[in-house]
């Protein structure tokens, strides 16, 4: 039995199993294969970091041994790299305490360099980052973790994971408690600028500062906030974040996004409607994110100028969806690839869209069984290698989270 259709096997066995009244339908339009396997859990989480090195040979991952429950503080994974050109071959990194399900420990390789990567750790009451070589095992510690870096790799921009962990459970870290959860808006927790070669950071923008800026479709009082999804632009001058918002003891929160320099200077809101989830930069002065433009409208893909009186458009009206998605852009920008929630039959579609001809193109629908729901659910968050060849996934289709490669390759050169 080839691999596709063993796979397909194996998906269609995993919906009888859970009893499902799923149809069965192929689910591969491109070549695709597991890159991890068990007896492990393998996964990445986001799709705004690298997780390719920059020759698309060693492709970055995390290992747990359980699943469907919050993590512990004394839960810890294990880091490691799969490399392409050696049969796949999983070498273990280093392990960490300091970790989500949906962002994991924020590995990555460090944008500038081939051989150094960067996650999260955890020692004693603190969080911290570390800088490991991934081929000398040469590690440093940086006295506060990171969230996003800069092009250059040499600056990071951070937020308070223990707020994180205590708002927005799989998001921020488990361990070690937020010292202003009584507070709504404190002047000393927020955005830290970190200097990657010394280690100095300096808080940028204080949650205080960011919620005492109106809100022009309603009253912020009462309300506790925190924030979240940092992002650098490509030149490095800028980053965006998301500044959310919910009455005290409520479900729901709001959300709107901001930019600002990288010292915190020339803050400003590009979303206001207090609808905002996911984005990306496309370049250093453009923002792709699903949104509402104002509260009575839809939902849909928007990109959003970075500017005081920025412009705004849609994308792929009627095309990309349905829902929310991880939109990334594959490098050259020609092409967005994206992915959804689980539909009806609880598939998750990812897909590329072409912007010149508005054309979608398929290439899988991966099962992900009922169990895989809120803060442990497994979304497939769709990256793309530097070379723009491969994309990677997360996906439990064939029981349980691993991580799989799909070669775009012959669809990015067949249309551009």
């Amino acid at each position: 039995m080839d691999r596709l259709s063993r796979r397909e096997w194996l998906g269609l066995s995993l919906a009888f199993a859970a009893g499902s009244s799923l149809r069965w339908r192929p689910t591969y339009q491109a070549p695709i294969r597991p890159l991890t396997r068990p007896p492990g859990y393998h996964w990445f989480g986001y799709y705004d970091k690298f997780q390719f090195d920059p020759n698309d040979r060693y492709v970055l991952g995390m290992e747990v041994d359980f699943e469907h429950r919050s993590p512990r503080s004394d839960d810890a994974i294990t880091l490691g790299m799969i490399d392409l050109d050696n049969h796949d071959e999983w070498i273990p990194l280093a392990r960490t305490t300091a970790w989500s399900w949906q962002q994991g420990c924020m590995l990555q390789w460090r944008p500038g360099s081939d051989s150094e990567v960067v996650f999260n750790d955890r020692e004693g009451d603190h969080y911290v980052a570390r800088i490991l070589n991934a081929h000398t095992g040469r590690c440093r510690t940086i006295p506060i973790p990171v969230y996003a870096l800069s092009p250059d790799g040499r600056t990071a921009v951070t937020t308070d994971f223990r707020r994180l962990g205590w708002a927005r459970p799989g998001y921020g870290y488990n361990g070690i408690p937020d010292p202003y959860v009584n507070v709504s808006a404190p002047e000393n927790s927020g955005i830290w600028r970190v200097d990657l070669e010394t280690g100095k950071s300096d808080l940028i923008l204080s949650l205080a500062e960011v919620a005492s800026l109106p809100w022009q479709y309603g009253s912020l009082e009462g309300c506790v906030h925190w924030f979240n999804h940092l992002l650098v632009n490509p030149t490095g001058d800028r980053f965006v974040f998301l500044h959310r918002w919910k009455k005290s003891g409520g479900k729901s929160w709001s959300t709107r996004m901001l930019s600002a320099n990288l010292d915190g200077t020339e803050l400003r809101v590009v979303i206001d409607s207090g609808y905002v989830s996911h984005f990306i930069w496309r370049d250093a002065r453009h923002i792709l994110a699903y949104c509402r433009r104002t509260p009575d409208k839809h939902w849909g893909f928007f990109l959003w100028e970075d500017h005081p009186q920025g412009t705004v458009e849609p994308v792929g009206e009627g095309i990309m969806g349905p829902g929310d998605g991880h939109c990334n852009y594959v490098p050259g920008g020609e092409w967005i690839v994206c992915d959804t929630y689980p539909d009806a039959q609880r598939f998750q579609h990812v897909y590329l869209y072409h912007g010149a001809t508005n054309r979608r193109v398929e290439l899988a629908a991966l099962l992900s069984p009922p169990q895989y729901t809120g803060e442990w659910r497994c979304d497939a968050h769709p990256r793309v290698s530097r070379t723009g060849r491969y994309m990677t996934v997360d996906s439990p289709h064939e029981g349980g989270r691993q991580i799989y490669l799909i070669d775009i390759s012959s669809i990015i050169e067949k249309v551009s």
